[in-house]
């Protein structure tokens, strides 16, 4: 018998790409076997080749065609969180394999932790905390930053996230107008027909769109010259949307104000020219990571687990 014909075991084999705490992962083993990708040598992943029914990723899991050959039981992948860009979709349904995400969960985080970067650049946290750390206070005050409260806010895709943020702006009596692939007849918020005639329009632009071939580079040079010296840049969407580069020089040229990023092209490398700037604030896409969340994340991957292979519910 090839170990492709081999039979399954008891319970179906989950494979990790994601960490997990202690809780979790002891809460899943009661009804899978748990195997860690990072852990696999090509002799472990070749035996278990045939016996690996379903992956449990990330957001910035990276699943390409190649390694959903290596796994031909696999039934289903589970994203805890929004993205799926990492994940080659294309292939996935070739092989009749499902891919389901969590995006209703994390919405509000993102949308505070946006608003958190919002504040952060405009009133210049970070430079101000450091100004304080190293004495600077000593010999005079911190120049007067920007006003967040009453300005224009601009949103680059109006999803769950998009909506979590104007409803945040609105308490800071901002005006809200936005883009996206069609305008919305439930809101109150003004279309605006392209990403540049709203940068043009607003003071603060926040990218919340998804990834891929259609806004890939969609904050270019033109966009942020259109934003302006007083603008802001915030992007909690994903890292290919902005043109790293022209947001560099529009930084160090002070074409633009600030940026405040949570998603970068190559995380987790980052430029170094980002971080050296001194008008950026940069978090390590963790938006949506909070412990309340992944503990709402996980609650669903698992009962997308769950139904899936017909097992029942899991009680403590």
């Amino acid at each position: 018998m090839s170990i492709h014909e081999s039979p399954l075991p008891q319970r179906p084999r989950l494979l990790l790409h994601t960490a997990l705490t202690p809780a979790m992962r002891e809460r899943l083993q009661l009804q899978f076997e748990l195997l860690e990708a990072a852990a696999l040598d090509s002799s472990r992943s070749s035996s278990l080749s045939g016996q690996v029914r379903a992956m449990l990723c990330n957001a910035q899991s990276v699943i390409g065609s190649e390694q959903l050959q290596q796994w031909p039981a696999l039934e289903l992948i589970v994203v805890m969180g929004v993205g799926m860009d990492g994940i080659d979709l294309d292939a996935a349904e070739q092989m009749g394999i499902k891919v389901r995400n969590t995006p209703a969960i994390s919405a509000e985080d993102i949308a505070d932790h946006t608003l958190a970067l919002l504040l952060a650049a405009a009133r210049e946290i970070v430079q101000a905390h450091e100004f304080v750390r190293h004495g600077r206070w000593l010999r005079g005050r911190y120049p007067p930053t920007l006003r967040f409260s009453g300005q224009r806010m601009g949103i680059v895709g109006l999803g769950r996230i998009g909506r979590a943020v104007a409803r945040r702006s609105q308490a800071f009596d901002m005006s809200i107008a936005y883009t996206g692939r069609a305008p919305k007849n439930d809101v109150p918020y003004r279309w605006c027909d392209s990403v540049l005639e709203l940068a043009a329009d607003v003071d603060f632009l926040v990218v919340c769109a998804g990834g891929g071939p259609e806004t890939r580079g969609l904050i270019n040079a033109e966009v942020l010259q259109a934003l302006g010296p007083q603008g802001v840049l915030v992007n909690v969407g994903r890292g290919s949307i902005v043109d790293e580069k022209a947001l560099q020089q529009a930084l160090q040229e002070r074409t633009i104000a600030a940026a405040a990023l949570d998603v970068f092209v190559h995380e987790p490398q980052v430029s170094e020219a980002l971080m050296d700037l001194p008008n950026t604030v940069l978090t390590p896409h963790m938006a949506s990571s909070t412990r309340h969340g992944l503990q709402a994340m996980l609650a669903q991957a698992e009962a997308y687990l769950l139904e899936h292979f017909g097992l029942p519910e899991i009680t403590d």
